[in-house]
């Protein structure tokens, strides 16, 4: 679990195959081990080998199919958030680490405009959470496929969003909890296309 609060930009340091080497400074891994989750532009992989200022994941063909990882090339920057902690501040809101859509950026930050697949936009309420490249951020506004969010100097700075230019493909997952509401509620409404 993640909170949308990128902690460092690193950027790919090589890549053979699905094996992907990432690079990042070094007080980014103190306490990493094997095994853990590290969040990449919002897409959570599994550190299988770490040194002081790099580490290994493996990508599969789903996540590469699903996300805009395989877009990356060397020396491209990552946004990168380790997994929140219990005594931690949930300075964001609960992000899975799942990519739910990867859009297309239409208009860059600060009002960066990005579609999305029809189907999500239900997903998005004005004021509401969406992770963008692993950034939590505020919606804006929502139209039928495609929404927009206002990003700040800092979080231009300080992530691949300032970076982001028309045409880029940046992941995206809505807010879980809309998404666990609705499938609590479907079974108490009547089914599309009837009334009552």
């Amino acid at each position: 679990m993640f909170t949308g609060i990128v902690e460092e930009m690193g950027w790919l340091e090589g890549r053979d195959g699905g094996r992907f080497r990432f690079a990042c400074t070094p007080g980014f891994l103190d306490g990493a081990a094997v095994g853990d989750s590290i969040a990449h532009n919002g897409a959570c992989l599994t550190v299988v080998s770490l040194d002081s200022s790099a580490y290994g994941v493996d990508v599969v063909d789903e996540t590469l199919a699903r996300t805009n990882l395989g877009d990356l090339a060397v020396g491209a920057p990552v946004n990168l958030e380790r997994p929140v902690r219990l005594q931690d501040r949930l300075g964001g809101h609960l992000v899975l680490g799942h990519v739910d859509d990867v859009g297309t950026v239409v208009s860059p930050a600060p009002d960066l405009v990005v579609t999305l697949a029809p189907g999500l936009t239900r997903y998005l309420v004005k004021k509401g959470s969406i992770t963008v490249d692993g950034c939590s951020l505020t919606v804006a506004a929502v139209e039928a496929d495609r929404f927009r969010v206002a990003v700040i100097p800092h979080t231009a700075a300080v992530t691949t969003l300032g970076r982001a230019r028309p045409g880029d493909r940046l992941n995206l997952e809505v807010d879980i909890m809309a998404k666990h509401a609705e499938k609590l509620l479907a079974a108490h409404l009547p089914a599309t296309g009837t009334t009552g």
